[in-house]
Order: C-alpha cells, then structure tokens, then sequence
C-alpha cells in the first residue's frame, strides 16, 4: 500500500520507518526542507535507538522517500496520517491543534482517490470529526474516509513499541476503512497482536486516558516515598510488594523526580482542559498535574538540604533529559531542578550521553565530556537520569575527584549498602539516608 505521513518529527519518522519495514511504500512529509534533505542524506534529527537502522535499511530498498511536496506525496495514497505536533498552548493547556487542521486542508486539496485520511497525533475527543468537517467542507464529493489510530511509542524503545505493541488502536465508522487499516497493519494483525477498532472518540479517549492512569502511578509512588522517608520504609520494597498483585502490576511504579517528557506534561493538561469543558472534571489527574509540578521544586530543595545550602557550591548534575535513550528535553525535571539551585548559588557541571546539544538549548550550565570530568571538584553529584553508563560508576574514581564524598541519587539506581561501603553519604528517595 501507498501511505502518506504527513510529519516526519519523533512519531511520524518512527512510524513511517517501521510501516515501511512492513512492506509499504511510505512517503513521509515534512514543510522543513532543511530536515528533509538531511534525512534523504541519511541523518536523523532525533536520537532513537535503532531507527537509523531502519531508515537506512527501507530508504535503501526504495520503500521509504521524504518530501516537502504534500500533493505529490498524497495521489494515490491509499492511507494518510497525520502526524503533526499538538502542543499544549500557552496559559490554557489546550492542545493546539493550528498544524493538524492546516494538514487537514492541505490534504483536501490533494486527494486524487479513496483514502482512509488517519489522525495519528494526540488529539483532544473530536478532533477526527473536525478534522472530517474542513476536508468535506473543501471537497464535498472527496472519496475518503477518516480514522483515528493514537500512537503508545516509548521514546528510547519505539522500534520496539511499533514491531511489538501490546495492542492497536482504531477508531472508524465504516468497514471499509476497517479494512484499509487491517491492511496497514496486516503483518501485527497475523502475528495476534490485539488490534481494537471503536468509534473515533473512543480512540481518542485511549490515549489520553493510558497516559494519565501512567503518569498517576508514577506520582503515586513519588507520594509515597514522601511517606517512606518519615516513616523508614523502603519505597522499593513497598513498589514490589504492591506490584505483584496481578491487579496492579510493576510498571511505572519507580520513584523519581517527577514525570515530564513530550506526552504525559501536555496529554494530562489537554484531558483536564477536555473534562471540564464537558462538565466532568477529573480531579484525580489534576491533582496530579499538581504534585508532579511540586515534585520537582521539591527535588531542588532536596539537593539544597544534602548540601547544607548550595551558595558558592559546585555539583555535578549527571543526566539532564527526562528519560534516557533519548535526547528529549521537553519538559525534563533537570529544566525546573537545574535553573532552582542556579537561583540558590549553585554552580553546575553536567553531562549527558544524548542530549547535551539540546541541553544547551535551554540550560545555561557548563556541559562536560563525561561523568567523571563533571564531578572534577564538585561539592556533590546528583543522578538526574538514570542512563545505563550511570550504574556501572567507578565508584573510587567518584569519590576521588569530589570535594565532597556526596551523591543524590534521584533514579535510586544504587543500592545503599554498597554507597556507604565505598565511602559515600548517600542520598535517595523513599529510603534512609545513609553514610
């Protein structure tokens, strides 16, 4: 099949690179000829464990191109998503919706046959039907059907995701377009992979409401290692425990300094701002919009209180994107922690294996080549990011070019016993200090 993706950022590159790996004839759109000429030169715009791989593999079997020219890549499409941005707006946490509906016109105009036109950006419940409305208003007799097919990629693991998701999601009205899609992902569909068709709003719904019910674990569990650490408890041990009950389950139940990222910051705002419009607000996830706010201001004062205040202090910040295996800045805690101890007089050193170039961006730090030239005399290293290298540190090394034998440790990645046999004071989350 012929496939249109209009938007060649972190989803639409992801998901076009691996509907050509199925076997389609992918054509992924993009208005920034800089990064269409760099991606027909074989380099990508994002750091995505393996995707250059596959890029490299599908463009060179001719099944995947880049173009600027929208119509030329929608004729005789038998499938177009869109893909575009939807982030929140300023002041109100709508989605903004500007680039999707401009998609949305710019498709009208270069439909040449059938085609299932396919929402894959997050949008807000109905946005399939407006998105229906403009291309109908613009071509009343255009041959198209619409659908809504959301996105569950975990940035550092897509390839994976897309290969081997734990369900498809799509949300149409006719069988006709069922089929399309049951084509687009034919080879899932054989392999058993659940693929659930509902209405449009339906779909919509899914994914915002699994990326709230994620981003509550995760926010319970900063919670309750708050409560660990005035009552001695071990957070770790609290998790597994409550992550062996079936009904549970282990997944997302890590503390840490707060949530952020390009989805769950601007999907927990836009169901919010979607509930109250409707008049059933959700106040479970606006409460936690709230304390994952507070979490992060409250990471900050923690570092502050391990070092006794941070005027004039030198720490080593190592991690500063909001998960690793990935160079994502949006909405990292490093973007709130970082700018609160600089306030409070810190000095900060960092590194990142990934995301230094974007770092740079939007922190004024002095970035480092690696971990240990980071903490070369600083007052204290604090682990932002639990990237893998993190875990493995030669821990004599550490404590011998700090001034201070001092870690925070915001990932909890190491295991205290072992901190304080190297000789460290070791600070955690939802476990005792030690050292």
């Amino acid at each position: 099949m012929r496939i249109a993706m209009i938007g060649a950022g972190y989803v639409g590159l992801v998901s076009g690179a691996c509907l050509s790996e199925f076997g389609h004839d992918v054509v992924c759109v993009d208005k920034d000829a800089d990064k269409v000429k760099s991606l027909r030169q074989g380099k990508i715009p994002i750091f995505e464990p393996g995707l250059d791989e596959v890029v490299a593999a599908n463009v060179k079997a001719g099944r995947l191109t880049f173009e600027t020219d929208l119509a030329a890549a929608v004729a005789g499409a038998g499938a177009v998503f869109i893909a575009v941005g939807t982030p929140s707006r300023r002041g109100d946490g709508h989605a903004d919706l500007s680039y999707v509906f401009a998609a949305a016109e710019e498709i009208a105009a270069a439909l040449t046959g059938y085609a299932v036109v396919v929402t894959k950006s997050t949008v807000p419940v109905g946005t399939s039907r407006e998105v229906e409305a403009i291309i109908r208003k613009m071509r009343p007799k255009a041959d198209f059907d619409m659908a809504s097919n959301p996105e569950f990629l975990r940035e550092g693991s897509a390839i994976g995701d897309f290969r081997r998701p734990d369900r498809v999601v799509v949300g149409c009205d006719s069988e006709k377009a069922r089929e399309v899609m049951r084509e687009v992902y034919r080879p899932l569909y054989l392999g058993e992979t659940p693929i659930l068709f509902t209405s449009r709003e339906t779909s919509e719904l899914i994914k915002y409401a699994a990326n709230a019910f994620l981003a509550t674990k995760i926010t319970f569990i900063n919670e309750i290692a708050n409560l660990c650490e005035k009552v001695g408890a071990d957070v770790q041990d609290v998790a597994r425990g409550m992550g062996l009950d079936g009904r549970i389950g282990s997944k997302f139940l890590h503390t840490g300094p707060g949530f952020g990222g390009s989805c769950f910051p601007k999907d927990t705002l836009a169901l919010v701002r979607t509930a109250r419009e409707f008049g059933a607000p959700n106040r479970i996830v606006e409460a936690v919009i709230a304390v994952n706010d507070e979490r992060k201001v409250m990471m900050a004062r923690k570092i502050e209180a391990a070092l006794d205040g941070v005027q004039g202090k030198t720490i080593a910040v190592l991690g500063l994107t909001f998960k690793p295996n990935t160079d994502d800045m949006r909405d990292a805690p490093s973007l709130v922690i970082v700018p609160a101890l600089q306030a409070a007089g810190a000095i900060i050193r960092a590194y990142d294996p990934e995301g230094g170039a974007e770092a740079r961006k939007h922190l004024n730090v002095e970035m480092c080549k690696d971990a240990y030239d980071a903490i070369s005399g600083a007052d204290g290293v604090v682990i932002l990011t639990e990237w893998n290298e993190f875990r493995a540190l030669d821990l004599a090394k550490l404590k011998a070019g700090l001034k201070t034998p001092l870690m925070v440790d915001l990932r909890n990645i190491y295991r205290t016993a072992h901190m304080v046999q190297a000789g460290f004071r070791y600070v955690s989350l939802g476990r005792p200090e030690a050292g």
